[in-house]
């Protein structure tokens, strides 16, 4: 604790903290010069406006030099683990995933809550954490712990977010039960559907009755929520007692709230409703989608798709944020070969390219990113998709529909008249559609699409197990992407973790790759919120189709055999593609072994 020159301590006196007690124990603890903090005082005291600020606050806001740390801004959590650790307590970023709302607002209400400055955030039978930015008040934990008759625990977070999710936690929970409170909690009128705007301006968009504003409420902090979360994902999974909400974010999935059936009925409604979706059928799935605005002000749409389940309708709404699925071939991932070899396959005037995954291993992204990257004012660049990802104003568009015959096939059909240059096939599922892309390319065009294989090489034989001729395959398929998204480890809180010679050995196969001289391992910090990873980058298997591999496709296609020949001409196969992300410090081998294919025990290939 920090204390005086004659030993008295300057902070722990039993009350709020004050601007001129944190300025001069920061000064004894070595943390601001004492001209800094003069400068402070002074400018607070020329500035001082109705609305007081937490001293923490006001001391980040002045953006001083740290001098203890000369490494680490002196910015707001840095000075709230300071009073942390002088009040000795326990520490909180405060993590709104974590927190089970409807759980901790209801041990106290809101005014009191805003009157001591604190923030329920875990309750059990035994006990309630409540976190606090004044750690030296503590006369209330005290009643409130004969009130309750519970543990009261303390931590201490910073006052912003504090205030903040007061607001959210108890508005959102308030609205949800005002909404379920509310007579018709679910009754929107369909008819309303076609009123709405193109983009949805969260908060704005509609005429809501007194009853719907709640749900309104709901839905468009679920979404900013989302954003902020960096979610690609949102699920709505109603239940028997309370829906859930879950985010997928980096791939996995975490729980975010619980809501009761009225309400999850009433917030998939309104989500209907922006979606231009027909709200008074629940017997069947639908699509949809919404263009909105994040809190950033950037245009972002989310593609919707109901499900009809035991409990009702399930929900699930893909985000496609323009600068996350638009990228560089650097952002996605590629080194400087395979960026090299990718442009070789796209840059041709004719030709079929295919790229292979399972669902969410980022085909979308990288051809999206590649299209950006190809349509030129002098190209005209045709996609037909099912559904439309994202509506890009460089490319032409089609939507499939199934209800009146509009498939792939003809679809490309269609686009073949349409004088492209380039066309993008949302996937190949049939031999109709395989097909057109086959003569879409003979007659010279480029032609993009996806499949799903584990590996590049497969590409090639699940196109002849769909029916098209060998020597069509020969004369147009120009190459294979094979691809995988991997988690990427926080560059925040990263450390050299000790190198483990058998996991090595196992994700390398049987391929001669040293050792690299140091590998990481995830830590966990408030920049990742304690996973330890904060985004995906991309592993790739490339295999371009030369004349020696054209000339082994054939109707009793050896795959072994063709594996073994497009490593010997140049394929580096995924997990050689993730042992560089490791050597480069990207990810963990635990992580890539997570995504790769298994191995195959007939398989020998291998490389020196």
């Amino acid at each position: 604790m920090a204390t005086s020159p004659q030993g008295a301590p300057l902070l722990g006196r039993r009350h709020r903290l004050e601007l001129d007690e944190v300025l001069a124990a920061l000064v004894v603890d070595g943390y601001l010069a004492a001209d800094d903090a003069r400068q402070v005082r002074m400018g607070h005291r020329a500035g001082r406006s109705t609305v007081e600020l937490h001293p923490l606050v006001v001391v980040s806001q002045a953006k001083l030099p740290n001098r203890r740390e000369p490494g680490r801004p002196l910015g707001l959590e840095t000075l709230t683990e300071w009073v942390a650790r002088q009040a000795d307590l326990p520490y909180l970023k405060i993590d709104p995933m974590r927190i089970n709302v409807a759980a901790v607002t209801q041990t106290v209400s809101l005014a009191y809550a805003q009157r001591h400055r604190i923030l329920p955030v875990a309750a059990s039978p035994e006990a309630i954490t409540f976190a606090t930015c004044e750690p030296f008040d503590a006369g209330w934990a005290r009643d409130l712990a004969h009130m309750l008759r519970r543990d009261v625990l303390r931590v201490v977070s910073n006052p912003l977010d504090i205030h903040r999710y007061l607001q959210e936690f108890y508005g959102v929970q308030r609205s949800i039960q005002l909404a379920q409170d509310a007579k018709g909690a679910g009754g929107y009128d369909a008819s309303a559907v076609l009123n709405f705007e193109q983009l949805v301006e969260l908060g704005k968009t509609g005429e809501v009755g007194a009853d719907d504003r709640h749900v309104v409420h709901i839905v468009d902090w679920l979404l900013q929520y989302a954003f902020e979360q960096r979610a690609s994902d949102i699920h709505l999974e109603p239940r028997r007692e309370a829906g859930n909400l879950r985010f997928r974010i980096d791939g996995v999935m975490h729980k975010v709230f619980e809501l009761p059936p009225p309400v999850m009925t009433a917030v998939t409604s309104r989500i209907k409703i922006l979606g231009r979706m027909d709200v008074s059928e629940k017997r069947r799935p639908q699509d949809g989608r919404i263009k909105t605005r994040s809190a950033a002000g950037r245009e972002v749409e989310l593609r919707l798709s109901t499900m009809p389940t035991a409990f009702g309708e399930k929900v699930v709404m893909r985000i496609f944020d323009p600068d996350i699925v638009s990228k560089s071939f650097e952002q996605l991932g590629f080194s400087e070969q395979e960026g090299s070899t990718w442009r070789s396959m796209v840059e041709r005037p004719h030709g079929i390219v295919l790229v292979t995954g399972p669902t969410g291993s980022g085909k979308t992204t990288t051809l999206y990113s590649t299209l950006k990257h190809l349509a030129t004012p002098e190209l005209n660049v045709c996609t037909v998709e099912d559904p439309i990802e994202m509506v890009s104003p460089e490319l032409n568009q089609m939507q499939v529909q199934a209800s009146i015959d509009l498939d792939f096939a003809a679809g490309v059909r269609t686009l073949l008249r349409q004088d492209p240059d380039i066309i993008m096939i949302g996937e190949i599922r049939d031999l109709p559609t395989a097909q057109m892309a086959v003569q879409a390319s003979l007659t010279g065009h480029l032609v993009l699409s996806t499949l799903h294989t584990n590996d590049a090489p497969s590409a090639i034989t699940r196109l002849l197990d769909l029916g098209v001729p060998h020597y069509l395959i020969q004369s147009t398929l120009t190459g294979v992407v094979a691809q995988r998204l991997v988690r990427t480890l926080c560059a925040y809180c990263k450390e050299p973790a000790a190198q483990d010679p058998d996991e090595w050995i196992a994700l390398t196969h049987g391929w001669t790759v040293p050792l690299p001289e140091t590998v990481y391992r995830p830590v966990g910090c408030l920049e990742c919120r304690n996973t330890g990873f904060m985004g995906r980058t991309g592993i790739y298997e490339m295999l371009s189709l030369g004349r020696s591999l054209r000339a082994l496709v054939s109707p009793q296609l050896d795959l072994a055999s063709l594996s073994r020949a497009a490593l010997a001409e140049g394929m580096r196969p995924l997990r050689i593609s993730a042992a560089d992300q490791v050597a480069l410090g990207l990810t963990t081998v635990k992580e890539v072994l997570t995504v790769l294919p298994p191995i195959d025990p007939s398989d020998t290939s291998s490389a020196a």
